[in-house]
């Protein structure tokens, strides 16, 4: 561990960009090898949504940046470059902790310009990622959105949910309260390529079944699909299934985007695991969009199979699906079967 000289001035060597950030100190423990935290005092907790955004929410709260998970297509990896930090390894070993952000978004709560809208938790890094387990962040913005009136919604791949199901049954109680799990895929082998750092399909869909069982309806994030990988006829209605099975209600899904410096770390995995599939996906992929046809394609493929589950009702605050870029000369339908 590095504890000397852990005051706000006090030059530690802080990464490039962290002094911005009100950075406090830097941390290393063996119970998390390969992994740096760096604890900042952050200024404000509530982020607005730019209006343009196209999402059911105007407000998000983030208590880290970076994510343990190390999935291979998060687009939050370019927000790390703000911070003069790399979108690929750094994203995943060098996380950002905001140790105050209980007590500042209490403060801002309590403004009298706050209106109690809806404040979304996930949307960016995962807020029950491990790191949560050791600085405990959550039950106190719990919380605070509870004591307030602020009804929240929380997305997450992490199973630390469940320390804290307890007192979000309390909350919910007192506020309108949304959990959100997401899981695309099934199977052991491509889960550990493509989303290492994460808890194992199985915990998740555990997990659905825990928060169903605390009196939950839960929604289902089954994003990003992959395609070629993860968009098999048979791979999602195995996994409609069982999330049918465990309790979930319903689940919307999403197509891969590949946008900033993910593109490059995503195809840099995919070129060493799955070479064959890069001309497709050059075809796939002109931009950050996937080709609209391969949208509607897919479209065509999951209702029927999120309808025969009952899983084809959306959430009220799931991100909606973004426009489709412009129609282009593309590969017909058959290659993506």
């Amino acid at each position: 561990m590095r504890w000397q000289n852990q005051t706000l001035d006090a030059d530690d060597g802080a990464l490039p960009g962290l002094d911005r950030a009100g950075f406090a100190r830097t941390v290393q423990t063996p119970e998390f090898d390969g992994i740096t935290f760096h604890e900042v005092l952050c200024k404000s907790a509530l982020n607005k949504v730019p209006d343009e955004s196209n999402l059911p929410f105007r407000w998000t709260v983030n208590p880290m940046r970076g994510c343990s998970h190390a999935c291979r297509y998060c687009f939050a990896r370019g927000s790390h470059e703000y911070l003069e930090l790399d979108a690929g390894t750094d994203f995943d070993t060098q996380i950002v902790v905001k140790t105050n952000i209980a007590a500042v978004l209490r403060r801002e709560l309590t403004r009298r310009s706050w209106h109690r809208e809806k404040v979304a938790l996930g949307t960016n890094t995962d807020p029950y990622q491990r790191a949560e387990g050791r600085y405990r962040l959550m039950p106190g913005i719990i919380r605070a959105l509870t004591d307030s009136g602020t009804p929240f919604s929380i997305l997450t791949k992490g199973t630390l949910l469940h320390r804290d199901l307890p007192l979000l049954t309390l909350a919910a109680r007192e506020v309108p309260v949304h959990i959100g799990i997401s899981l695309a895929l099934l199977d052991p082998e491509l889960h550990r390529g493509l989303e290492p750092g994460t808890p194992a399909p199985r915990a998740r869909l555990d997990l659905v079944r825990a928060c169903t069982d605390a009196g939950f309806a839960v929604h289902v994030m089954v994003a990003p699909v992959v395609p070629y990988l993860t968009d098999g006829r048979s791979q999602l209605d195995e996994l409609f299934g069982e999330l049918a099975a465990a309790g979930a209600v319903s689940a919307v899904t999403l197509p891969l985007h590949l946008r900033g410096s993910t593109r490059g770390w995503f195809l840099g995995w995919l070129a060493e695991h799955h070479p064959a599939l890069l001309r497709r996906y050059r075809q796939l992929y002109r931009g950050a969009v996937v080709a609209p046809e391969y949208v509607g394609w897919l479209r065509e493929r999951i209702d029927p199979l999120l309808e025969q589950h009952g899983l084809l009702a959306e959430r009220e605050d799931a991100p909606r699906t973004p426009p489709a870029a412009e129609p282009r000369t593309t590969p017909q339908l058959e290659l993506f079967a």
